[in-house]
């Protein structure tokens, strides 16, 4: 067999072995493996390769950011600024019809600004979200639906652990990127609301459990000392993670440091952190890093087998005769993504794919971080589409029995959202200048 036809068998044999219930990782560094020693056909370059993309591929100190970031989210969690920005929200938009979706979207952009983990957000809000929800009569489906589809803007607006990945995999700057996920998730945000505020408009039916809407009962509205004390220690995180890395003050690095601090400091004063707590969020913290820092050292393995083996170039070569351009390219890309969505994770897409199309990427001149927020919207679409849809199976789980709904009715329920990201990544690829204009 030639080298390429080692390379892309094992892209087939990765993909069985993933959607068997293999560990990505594990999947990785033993198909990699397999690769060069069947491409150079000797087991010893395959082991000293293996050695030695272990020691370079997570020594450099910028991979501190992966852990301080984690611990960022987790204390977060704990200290109820999710719960607070929903509250805050919710006072915003009250009058507004569909004004409890709105606020859930707005409430999620902003604990996105400060955890960056998808997962984190569909848990958070589909606790604090949807019973106010159901309780003003909403459809248990659009209450579930708009807390998927607003979790995903956890992975785009800034910090996102899914652009620390991609910032690693293609070697850019995670603050450059951070900066270019700013107007597109500010935009995707906007564009729920306004899908929202329609649907409550024109089909009311599919957001209120009778087609006419019912007020919503007058609650007292929050006192302004309240609102202050809700309000402050999410504009202090805010402020340091980005406002420090923008301003120049710090590093993405430092800024993970300085915003774990900060959330530290929040979750003691509010009393919400105990011993035992503190020591289960650094366990946590622990996992996912360590999952992290392993998934890096395999896909830096795989990312060496496939340029052993010749495959990018091949790639490129084949495009070229077939006549295919920068925009056909972007087509096939991104179609494979998402339908790559809907079986495994996002994580391992970014492994599984940067690796060949980021030199094909180059060799077409294309502003690497531009296509890196291009790559984040589309592998989030994978989130909400079935069968895999993990950000539908952690509401499912976070549920549990107390609302009677299923797997299928929630799918449904985010494809209004799923839909607006398309639209959303049709513009981005249309107009890169929507993602890099805070770069000039």
């Amino acid at each position: 067999m030639s080298s390429v036809t080692i390379a892309l068998g094992s892209l087939v044999l990765m993909l069985v072995f993933i959607y068997a219930g293999m560990h990505v990782s594990i999947t990785l560094g033993l198909i990699s493996f397999v690769g060069v020693w069947l491409i150079r056909d000797d087991a010893g370059i395959a082991a000293n390769l293996l050695a030695q993309a272990v020691s370079d591929s997570i020594a450099s100190h910028i991979f501190g950011v992966v852990p301080l970031f984690v611990l960022t989210g987790f204390l977060v969690a704990y200290a109820d600024v999710g719960k607070d920005a929903f509250e805050v929200a919710n006072q915003a938009f009250r009058r507004i019809r569909g004004g409890l979706g709105v606020a859930t979207v707005a409430a999620n952009a902003v604990f996105a600004a400060i955890t960056g983990i998808s997962i984190a957000s569909a848990a958070v809000f589909t606790r604090v979200a949807v019973p106010q929800m159901l309780r003003f009569g909403y459809q248990p489906k659009f209450a579930v639906g708009v807390v998927a589809g607003s979790s995903v803007l956890g992975m785009l607006i800034p910090p996102s652990l899914l652009m620390i990945l991609y910032g690693f995999l293609s070697d850019q700057s995670v603050g450059d990127l951070f900066t270019a996920g700013i107007v597109p998730g500010l935009l995707l945000a906007v564009a729920f609301g306004v899908v929202i505020v329609l649907m409550a408009h024109l089909r009311p039916g599919m957001i209120y459990r009778d087609a006419t809407p019912q007020p919503m009962e007058e609650e007292a509205l929050m006192p302004l000392g309240e609102m202050v004390r809700k309000i402050v220690p999410i504009v202090l995180l805010i402020g340091s993670i980005l406002g420090g890395i923008y301003a120049g003050f710090f590093t993405a690095t430092e800024a993970g440091a300085v915003g774990a601090l900060m959330a530290l400091l929040i979750a003691v004063v509010r009393r919400k952190l105990t011993l035992r707590s503190f020591w289960g969020v650094l366990t946590e913290t622990g996992h996912v890093t360590v999952s992290v820092s392993f998934l890096i050292i395999c896909a830096n393995i795989y990312t060496r087998m496939l340029a052993m083996s010749g495959t990018p170039q091949a790639m490129l070569e084949w495009m070229s005769a077939a006549g295919l351009g920068v925009a056909a390219f972007l087509l096939i890309y991104v179609l494979i993504v998402i339908l790559l969505g809907t079986i495994i994770d996002s994580a391992s897409i970014l492994l599984i794919m940067l690796p060949l199309m980021l030199p094909i990427a180059q060799q077409f001149d294309l502003n690497l971080i531009w296509f890196g927020v291009v790559t984040v919207v589309a592998v989030e679409i994978g989130l909400l589409t079935p069968p895999f849809g993990l950000s539908i199976y952690v509401i499912k789980s976070t549920l549990g029995k107390t609302v009677d709904i299923s797997l299928g009715d929630i799918f449904r329920g985010t494809a209004p959202f799923t839909l607006t990201m398309l639209v959303v990544l049709a513009l981005l690829l249309a107009f890169p200048q929507i993602s890099l204009v805070l770069l000039k």
